[in-house]
């Protein structure tokens, strides 16, 4: 990914946070992923306004011991991956939705 990066939830999941995880379910397909520790805390915090190398640096290398620049070029690929699930949507301009959130049930 070259310049910056925005991510947002798609609002075609649900999420749930099973301890330290999110248990995350496709509406379209009923596919379910999860994600690991560190992709939680880049899933959460994928609000479409705040870029992603400000997401490493403020929340993943902030919560864990990883070099910012490992951290981001991992991050972009896991953020590559799950917007070819349909799981987030990518744009190099903030993303403004008029559509609900995904659903976090408890």
């Amino acid at each position: 990914m070259s310049g910056k990066c925005y991510i947002a939830r798609s609002s075609q999941t649900a999420a749930r946070l099973l301890g330290d995880e999110m248990v995350i379910m496709s509406a379209g397909d009923s596919r379910v992923f999860s994600l690991n520790q560190v992709a939680t805390v880049i899933w959460e915090a994928a609000d479409g306004r705040t870029p992603l190398d400000e997401i490493i640096a403020d929340r993943v290398c902030a919560k864990f011991e990883v070099a910012p620049q490992i951290a981001l070029k991992d991050a972009e690929e896991l953020v590559q991956e799950l917007a070819s699930q349909g799981i987030l949507l990518v744009s190099d301009q903030p993303i403004v939705r008029l559509d609900s959130s995904p659903r976090e049930t408890s």
